[in-house]
């Protein structure tokens, strides 16, 4: 079965596969119990592996406190981290953390990258900055150009 076959590559050390087995402990699923120290611990070393996306499970466990304390400066660096390899969803985490702590220049700068990356909350983001005077006429019609291609 699909869980056999992941706990398989899981034991082989697969990053991708402990990433995931990680995504089903921490949201729990029919037939596994939600346990979030697990899914935390499937994740430290699925990112130490190199898994990205474990990166952006780790943030967001801190930024939320889901199964540990809330740490948002971790959170932030684990986005960081993340969104250095290319992750979209860490990309425009940071870009709404620094807009949060009054740094528009840098949101906007994060969001700029992943609107380009396709992402239409970004795209949307910026597009409400525009608006509030947070964000140039050309960073919004730089976002929508790079969003369009």
């Amino acid at each position: 079965d699909a869980m056999a076959m992941i706990q398989a590559r899981v034991a082989k050390k697969d990053p991708a596969a402990m990433n995931h087995l990680g995504e089903k402990y921490g949201h729990g699923i029919p037939g596994l119990q939600k346990d979030t120290r697990k899914a935390m611990e499937l994740w430290e070393e699925a990112a130490e592996l190199g898994s990205i996306g474990a990166l952006f499970n780790l943030g967001s466990a801190y930024f939320l406190g889901e199964g540990v304390q809330r740490d948002k400066a971790k959170a932030a660096d684990l986005f960081k981290r993340a969104a250095l390899q290319g992750h979209l969803g860490s990309r425009c985490n940071l870009g709404c953390i620094e807009g949060k702590m009054g740094n528009h220049d840098h949101a906007v700068r994060h969001l700029l990258i992943s609107a380009k990356m396709g992402d239409q909350g970004s795209l949307e983001m910026i597009k409400t900055a525009f608006k509030a005077g947070l964000a140039t006429k050309e960073q919004y019609a730089e976002a929508l150009k790079g969003y369009q291609n």
